[in-house]
């Protein structure tokens, strides 16, 4: 996990900012790390496990809540012991660097070293 990264700003992008890509965006995932996989250089994706749907069900609302504070939504999968979440950025179609920063801060959620 990246604590440097979750403890950056999600800034919202403005319609025009160019999409993440190259070195800019290897920077980025390498930062990242916590088993986040970039998927056609469109979208992050991580699926977290949990031992029951209870543990999965508190994290899924956690992450909507970090969702509504930072006004950045992703897609969120819920099932039995399992979450997986899905970010990017619907005004460029691809990714930002807010996106890095919601994906760490969502792994903060579990605490240090959980991710």
């Amino acid at each position: 996990m990246s604590s440097t990264l979750a403890k950056r700003d999600c800034v919202p992008c403005k319609s025009g900012t160019p999409r993440l890509g190259g070195s800019a965006l290897a920077t980025l995932y390498e930062e990242l790390g916590g088993g986040w996989q970039v998927v056609r250089d469109h979208h992050l994706e991580k699926e977290y496990t949990f031992d029951d749907f209870r543990e999965a069900l508190v994290f899924t609302n956690q992450v909507g809540e970090l969702a509504e504070e930072v006004f950045h939504h992703p897609d969120i999968l819920l099932r039995w012991g399992s979450v997986r979440v899905t970010i990017w950025t619907h005004t460029i179609e691809g990714l930002s660097e807010g996106d890095f920063v919601f994906a760490a801060k969502a792994d903060a959620l579990l605490g240090p070293g959980s991710a």
